[in-house]
């Protein structure tokens, strides 16, 4: 009977439920960040048309808007107007947007556009190629992407994401080391949980979906405001928390079990705050015999995100931001608790890592053409790690074989200055300057009888060094088809004298006609090798010297050409070709396949010393998107791209890089249905179809004599493992209550249960080199409230 009238209570709660909402936001001038007053926002797919303008504060606010998906236009006089078609409202959330517009460069009354727009335009002016926007509902739309912002990005072309136990970002053949992480305009530590020390993936994302703004994702000639990255950049920013009234939201599924709430500081303020709290929940999948690829040892996580939005009338805007989170796991052998993707059968290894970021921006404004922003911010990270080797005669126990202690505390000051002259040109100069202290400590057992011990240190430092960037850059519009950007990164790193540079960049688009657009960029790009690799020690004649830090930046030389082609409003064809040429690689002194370029490819930190900057590589390739944006109710994006990675080691070798997969393809849809005017009903697929990762050959023979893995280096990256491929579907249900709004989903991974490799180990035990899968079929719920 007590179910019966839950049931019933349900019912009614869903027939009486509110059918209106309010889509609130702030529209700006693109180049100047400046409000716009009096700008026209209306709801045109509904009857009577429901329109409204900005106020002062370039605010806007449309009331009584019905449940659903939405088109807006805004329009302004001198502006190129926008139709943005997807705008999703339900009931347990206010819709709060912010958008840009550009101004016109010709004058003219009024300036119709027939073109449709360009619907990934990012939100820096200066970036023209190779470079895209998303935004909260793309990052949890996709099916397969688990929330995760780095996962959906996997989707886009030029990215290879081929590795189901961790979110590297795999750029056009590059490492993921050389990806940049930007929070609110300054550089953060890797942003995962389990990221191995130096690296920018993990297998779950600290970054909070929920939290997230429109952001930018750039893969190649990126604008000289971005530095120290030779692959991409994640530019994210965290929305602005509702400054008019509270909202909840709860929420459960593979990421964890998570709390959120935002709201006004007071209803006299337009200051709010946005605070997420997530707990793992990993157990729990485990208990419903959900295989994780980690064994019977269950990863274990929290995080926090939160920013403090505070707008002043004359001081302009202050906002506090930051994330934390800490993780750890326990493979254990010895307990017979692995049977893992991690462990070689006789291993036992101890994991975790905390992360903590927070930072303060300030934005003023001198007049409507000119702001100051400053970022000052404090990051920390620590990652101790420890593996015991498994001895299982007379008794089984562990036995200590690595031990490390990497620790990294970073603090940084990011000033720029933008200035909208005209029509036609925008200036941009800044500096960005990082104290970046560290303690890096690992050593290992070299005893070689049973329960003895000789440790050795492979790094013991600490200490702080400062990496100092600058920039300026300009951009010009001769007419309303062509423009220009130029610009002029510099940086500089105190490890010692030979980390300096200077990089142009260049980039331009061409409006050939309202559907087409030819663009191209180019430019120098540097990075400073990771802490860990200066510092590895050398024992020579009985003394211990740190052969490795002189090693310099590794500098790449991007060019890239695209054509971005509108067949309608909703359907887009991009294609792009890049080549890029890559020098000054850390590379062994003697003759060695060993190249830094490879550094990302696995968990394992390399221990490499007398390394010089004298490697080269390339990469090149071709990608094209076919692009069916969100409209009639469904969507479309497939992706092909086809490369070439390789590189040439100290001894002169040319050979493929580990990341040279060769080929992409993804093809993601989805569809949704409205059953009422409160339930709508969806589901979204994905399949990727990618070449097999390259790998370094195990010599079983040597293996077998030495008890350990030992590899074969003279065929190093000649082989690939069998090619990758996976089909993902995800059902959802959406039902809008009374101020409040539930959210359904079961998303099915791996449809296909395809058996993707993941690694090759050699078990000392079995005396065999064994291949280990990567994740099978794995079918996780997911439920979000809204309230």
């Amino acid at each position: 009977m007590r179910f019966q009238l839950s049931i019933l209570s349900l019912f009614s709660f869903v027939i009486f439920a509110q059918n209106t909402q309010t889509i609130r936001g702030l529209i700006t001038d693109k180049e100047s960040k400046f409000p716009l007053i009096g700008v026209t926002v209306a709801v045109i797919n509904i009857d009577p048309i429901i329109g409204t303008t900005t106020n002062e504060n370039g605010e806007f606010k449309l009331e009584n808007i019905p449940l659903g998906r939405h088109k807006i236009s805004i329009s302004y006089l001198g502006y190129k107007p926008q139709n943005i078609p997807n705008v999703l409202v339900n009931s347990g959330k206010e819709t709060i947007l912010d958008f840009q517009l550009e101004e016109n460069v010709v004058e003219a009354d009024e300036v119709v556009i027939n073109g449709y727009g360009d619907k990934t335009a990012t939100n820096s002016q200066m970036a023209v190629i190779s470079a895209r926007s998303f935004n909260l509902e793309e990052a949890q739309r996709y099916a397969g992407s688990l929330n995760d912002p780095s996962r959906m990005a996997a989707n886009y072309a030029g990215v290879s994401g081929t590795n189901d136990n961790r979110n590297d970002i795999v750029i056009r053949g590059n490492s993921p080391l050389g990806l940049l992480w930007r929070l609110e305009g300054i550089e953060i530590p890797n942003p995962n949980h389990f990221g191995s020390i130096g690296a920018t993936g993990g297998p779950i994302s600290m970054l909070n979906s929920n939290q997230l703004a429109k952001s930018d994702f750039l893969t190649g000639a990126f604008p000289a405001n971005f530095g120290n990255a030779n692959s991409g950049v994640f530019d994210l920013q965290m929305r602005r928390g509702n400054n008019e009234k509270r909202e909840h939201l709860l929420m459960f599924g593979f990421n964890g079990l998570e709390a959120g709430v935002e709201g006004p500081f007071s209803k006299k303020s337009k200051a709010s705050y946005l605070i997420n709290y997530r707990y793992s929940t990993l157990s729990i999948l485990d208990a419903l015999g959900m295989n994780l690829g980690t064994g019977g040892a269950i990863p274990k996580y929290q995080d926090i995100n939160f920013k403090f939005d505070i707008p002043t009338k004359k001081a302009g805007k202050f906002v506090v931001f930051g994330i934390g989170g800490f993780s750890s796991i326990a493979i254990l052998d010895s307990k017979n608790t692995s049977k893992s993707n991690y462990s070689n059968g006789l291993q036992d290894l101890s994991y975790s890592t905390k992360m903590g970021i927070i930072g303060v921006s300030h934005t003023y404004f001198f007049n409507s053409n000119t702001y100051l922003k400053t970022v000052l911010a404090t990051s920390y990270s620590y990652e101790p790690s420890l593996i015991d080797s498994v001895i299982i005669t007379p008794t089984v126990r562990p036995m200590g074989e690595y031990e490390g202690y990497f620790s990294n505390q970073r603090t940084s000051l990011n000033i720029s200055l933008n200035k909208k002259i005209d029509k036609k040109n925008t200036f941009n100069t800044g500096f960005n300057i990082d104290r970046l202290g560290f303690s890096i400590k690992d050593r290992f057992n070299t005893a070689t009888i049973a329960d003895t011990y000789d440790w050795k240190d492979i790094r013991n430092a600490a200490g702080a060094n400062i990496l100092a960037q600058g920039w300026v850059q300009l951009q010009h519009k001769f007419t309303e088809k062509l423009t220009l950007n130029a610009g002029l990164h510099t940086q500089y790193f105190s490890i010692n004298n030979k980390s300096f540079a200077l990089e142009p960049r260049l980039g331009s688009r061409y409006q050939l006609s309202n559907k087409v657009a030819f663009n191209l960029g180019m430019g120098l790009h540097n990075q400073s090798q990771m802490q860990f690799l200066y510092f590895q020690k050398t024992l020579t004649n009985g003394v211990y010297t740190e052969t490795n830090k002189n090693l310099g930046f590794t500098t790449s030389a991007h060019a890239i050409a695209g054509i971005d082609y509108n067949i309608s409003k909703d359907w887009r064809i991009k294609i792009e070709t890049y080549y890029q040429r890559i020098y000054n690689a850390a590379v062994e002194s003697n003759p060695s396949y060993f190249s830094a370029l490879n550094i990302g490819g696995d968990f394992n930190i390399p221990t490499n010393d007398s390394l010089i900057s004298k490697g080269n590589g390339y990469n090149y390739g071709a990608e094209l998107t076919i692009e069916k944006f969100f409209g009639n109710g469904f969507y479309v994006l497939q992706t092909t791209s086809v490369f070439t990675s390789r590189y040439a080691g100290s001894d002169g070798i040319w050979r493929n890089t580990v990341f040279n997969g060769g080929y992409v393809g993804n093809l993601i849809g989805g569809y949704e249905y409205k059953v009422s005017k409160k339930t709508t009903l969806s589901v979204d697929f994905k399949a990727t179809l990618a070449g097999g990762r390259r790998m370094l050959p195990i010599d079983l023979e040597a293996s077998k004599l030495a008890r350990k893995t030992e590899f074969d280096y003279s065929r190093a990256y000649e082989n690939q493992f069998p090619l990758y491929f996976r089909t993902d579907i995800k059902f959802g249900v959406r039902i809008d209550g009374k101020k409040t709004a539930h959210q359904f989903a079961l998303s099915v991974q791996n449809i296909t249960n395809h058996k993707n490799a993941f690694n090759q180990v050699y078990n000392s035990a079995t005396n065999q080199v064994k291949i280990n899968n990567q994740l099978g079929l794995l079918i996780i719920p997911q439920y979000r409230f809204l309230f």
